[in-house]
């Protein structure tokens, strides 16, 4: 395998980054880890905690079956070991935030071992051939709450809605080795949480974040004093975490300085890093079993459950849409990208095959065209979405086998999409109100075609001494005579019957 080559250029040589990452997911679920309070986005401050969120004397958790189903849905999709024996642990530690004083996680017996999942190559980015990034373990906790330190001047208030929140802590082996490699493996990551709908992938919400642990050492040489820089939550940022911090250990070794194992923040508008705190480590948080916690024993029925109700994921569905439906890697990769960006071609495509009259691969290059190419490039001209767009899947459909019907030409095509992002309107009213209606009648086109032949006469003994290139002219002035309106392959194949 071919090694990235990102190195990092001191004065005394180069130096290599090694990267590790911790990435929390927030469980989709409506309710908590281990009570019945909501987990809505964007509430009240305070309006969904329960008694056992504020940690009240004598309330017990109760595991949520949903967020456990979704861990281990999660291990199923990376090709991860799932372990029918978990346990939690409490893991002891104070912040305002958390009214408990220790954090439910799972420490010794995590619910998911070992997995993998594979970056591709990117050679622009510096990654210059697939490579698989392995993942030591998934475990379930629980949130923190949240401080918020600018509604006064003095003092700070606590929002508890975030306590008890389940969480997936994936925690990935030191192998990536660039912040190109590291960015690749978060979008994989939550490419891959999307499509199976454990986790929605809201890193600007913080229902997903890394904590980024590098160090830097010699190339091939043995691993350096790592630092952690916690709840970065953007791949932009996570990438600049890395390039600062990398460059900052290499500063403090080659002036003679140690690394000391700390935790940090990263600081969005100046792409830097700060110290927080030292590091921790297992011990300092006084790990034990939770006494009020039974373990949980997974049977194999739910486990054939949970990998029954995984959709196809995304390297499966990219495979599929090249050597099935004959797209091109390119338009394969954009297409499932994102889940929904994935569902709505899926919808497009069966709409259009159907409305057709036509198999899915026929009218598949069609659609997967018309989608990157005219839809999305409208769509960033109105600076919208696809989940915003007046022109749903079916609507799209149903233009799209207008065209592949002959009813309109591509160039009314456009005209029809743009009408159609104004109005909302279904295209076949549009194609009726505008008069855009493509002309297939053969009789009335070999009447204008005989027509244009004959007023140029000396074109078309030109033509057939050899100079094909009048073609074209042909084919313009008949579109012209026909206001447009004349379907071009029609047109085409007349004009060379009767130039033959």
């Amino acid at each position: 395998m071919t090694e990235t080559t990102y190195r990092i250029q001191g004065a005394s040589g180069e130096w290599e980054v090694v990267i590790g990452l911790e990435v929390h997911a927030q469980v989709s679920s409506n309710a908590k880890l281990f009570s019945g309070a909501a987990t809505a986005f964007g509430a009240e401050p305070n309006s969904q905690v329960s008694l056992i969120d504020a940690a009240m004397p004598g309330m017990l958790p109760v595991p949520n079956k949903e967020c456990i189903r979704q861990a281990v849905r999660t291990g199923m999709a990376i090709n991860a070991e799932i372990n029918k024996y978990s346990r939690f642990d409490r893991k002891n530690y104070f912040y305002a935030d958390l009214p408990q004083g220790y954090q439910i996680s799972q420490l010794y017996h995590p619910i998911v071992g070992e997995g993998s999942l594979t970056i591709e190559a990117d050679e622009k980015a510096g990654i210059p051939e697939d490579k698989v990034i392995g993942i030591e373990r998934i475990h379930v906790e629980q949130d923190a709450g949240k401080l918020m330190h600018d509604q006064h001047p003095t003092m700070s208030y606590v929002d508890l809605n975030r306590v008890g929140v389940a969480l997936m802590e994936i925690v990935s082996r030191p192998d990536m080795r660039s912040p190109a490699e590291a960015g690749a493996y978060v979008s994989k990551l939550r490419q891959i949480l999307r499509y199976v709908g454990s986790c929605d992938g809201n890193m600007d919400q913080g229902s997903m974040r890394a904590d980024v642990n590098v160090s830097v050492r010699r190339p091939g040489g043995e691993l350096g004093t790592r630092t952690e820089t916690k709840n970065v939550n953007s791949v932009r940022f996570v990438m600049q975490a890395i390039e600062h911090e990398a460059s900052r250990q290499v500063d403090v070794l080659e002036s003679g300085g140690k690394i000391v194992q700390e935790t940090r923040l990263f600081d969005p508008n100046t792409g830097s890093t700060r110290s927080m705190r030292s590091k921790e480590d297992a011990h300092d948080y006084r790990y034990f079993p939770d006494p009020d916690l039974l373990p949980l024993i997974l049977e194999d029925a739910f486990l054939e459950d949970c990998r029954a109700s995984l959709p196809e994921l995304p390297d499966a569905k990219k495979a599929r849409y090249e050597n099935e439906l004959g797209l091109s890697a390119y338009n394969a990769q954009v297409l499932t990208a994102d889940v929904d960006t994935a569902r709505w071609f899926e919808v497009l495509l069966g709409e259009t095959a159907k409305a057709a009259g036509k198999a899915p691969a026929e009218v598949s290059k069609q659609a997967a065209n018309w989608l990157i190419s005219e839809l999305f490039g409208a769509l960033n001209k109105l600076g919208t979405s696809l989940e915003e767009s007046p022109v749903t899947p079916e609507k799209g459909g149903a233009l799209l086998a207008l065209i592949a019907k002959g009813t309109i030409s591509g160039s009314a095509a456009k005209q029809v999409l743009e009408i159609m992002l104004e109005t909302g309107d279904e295209a076949e009213a549009i194609v009726e109100r505008e008069g855009l209606k493509q002309e297939s009648d053969t009789g009335a086109i070999e009447a204008e075609v005989d027509t244009i032949l004959a007023a140029n006469a000396d074109k078309v003994e030109q033509y057939k001494a050899g100079k094909v290139a009048l073609f074209g002219f042909f084919v313009g002035q008949t579109m012209k005579a026909m206001k447009g309106k004349g379907n071009p392959q029609v047109v085409n194949e007349i004009l060379k019957a009767k130039l033959g």
